[in-house]
């Protein structure tokens, strides 16, 4: 793992790149929870996405959203957030052209920036949405879901509640072309603390099941020009990953 930066919006992009040897290997990108809530991309559960994404053979990246850690500018509340995301998007495509598919994921407030970018951009074909926090913001604009995913919820949350969560879900699951798959863990609150190495298994066990599936069925390529952005939208490393703290919505 390695340690990256490159030009954004607003001045540089501070991330932490895995590189697969294999440059074939499909891509994603990990965003963090709320910044104004001590979010960084070294959160536990951005950190711990990264690991199994690693283990499960793809070229990875996370980064710091605008005004986080070595990342200039500042919060906007989704503005800044969503350009930072898509440009690194284009980073990674531009850094591995020969990449077979492109997933995003997101934990909380960085599970809202990762739909957006999946709605906007056709060639995400996968992604792992935990704790999105539908109490608190409107994902109206992903409804039709724009892609197959998975998403993991707590039970025990009270941030992203799973009576918010899941009839988000139930609406995703109406688009016919995409399977959601949904995941309620136990006792898990929103940190998902004595819960992520579960969270780990979940995750782990639906990347490599869709890679699988996608060797026996290869996903058709969309053709669907990209949306037109909204205007308004224009770790230390390892168990030292951010507190439990470093959230939200």
């Amino acid at each position: 793992m390695s340690e990256v930066y490159f030009s954004g919006p607003s001045g540089r992009i501070e991330g932490r790149y895995h590189q697969n040897e294999n440059r074939v290997a499909p891509v994603v990108l990990v965003l963090h929870p709320h910044p104004l809530h001590g979010g960084t991309m070294n959160n536990k559960i951005a950190y711990h996405l990264f690991k199994t994404f690693v283990r499960t053979g793809f070229t990875v990246l996370r980064i710091n959203f605008p005004g986080v850690g070595k990342s200039e500018g500042a919060f906007t509340n989704g503005v800044s957030e969503l350009s930072a995301a898509s440009t690194a998007l284009d980073w990674l495509q531009n850094t591995n052209p020969e990449a077979s598919h492109f997933w995003i994921a997101g934990f909380s407030f960085g599970a809202w920036v990762a739909m957006h970018i999946a709605t906007r951009r056709p060639e995400i074909e996968g992604f792992i949405l935990v704790a999105p926090p539908a109490d608190h913001y409107d994902f109206e604009f992903s409804i039709p879901c724009p892609s197959s995913g998975l998403i993991l919820a707590g039970e025990k949350d009270t941030i992203a509640t799973i009576n918010k969560v899941t009839p988000l879900v139930e609406k995703w699951r109406d688009q016919k072309n995409y399977v959601v798959s949904y995941e309620i863990i136990p006792t898990a609150e929103h940190f998902f603390i004595q819960q992520l190495e579960k969270m780990d298994e979940i995750c782990e066990e639906y990347i490599n099941t869709s890679l699988a599936m996608r060797v026996v069925k290869p996903i058709r390529k969309k053709r669907r020009k990209r949306k037109k952005r909204d205007k308004n939208y224009d770790e230390s490393e390892g168990s030292a990953g951010g507190s439990n703290n470093d959230w939200y919505r």
